[in-house]
């Protein structure tokens, strides 16, 4: 049994595949275009959300569909992005300023 200081999950790793999978449904079908745009520009205020996401980063470490069910969630609200090329710069010196 778990200790007495240690909060049980609110979902089970099932729970969150079957909710991940739901979501994921419901952002990519065409008609929830308009109310995607309006959760995008209210997300940052929903504490549910982020108690969700830690739950289920929680679970990516152990189960890969719930990785890969999260990343895609993840790429529906966050836009790509390109990395800036590594390595030092041509001539292999940082130029001072």
């Amino acid at each position: 049994m778990a200790s007495a200081s240690a909060q049980p999950a609110a979902l089970s790793a099932e729970q969150a595949k079957v909710v991940l999978a739901e979501v994921i449904q419901a952002f990519s079908a065409p008609e929830n275009a308009v109310r995607m745009d309006e959760a995008r520009d209210n997300a940052c205020n929903d504490m549910g959300v982020l108690k969700f996401a830690r739950l289920v980063k929680s679970y990516e470490a152990q189960d890969p569909e719930i990785a890969s069910l999260s990343g895609k969630l993840k790429a529906l609200f966050l836009p790509p992005m390109t990395l800036p090329p590594h390595g030092p710069a041509p001539g292999g010196s940082v130029a001072a300023s």
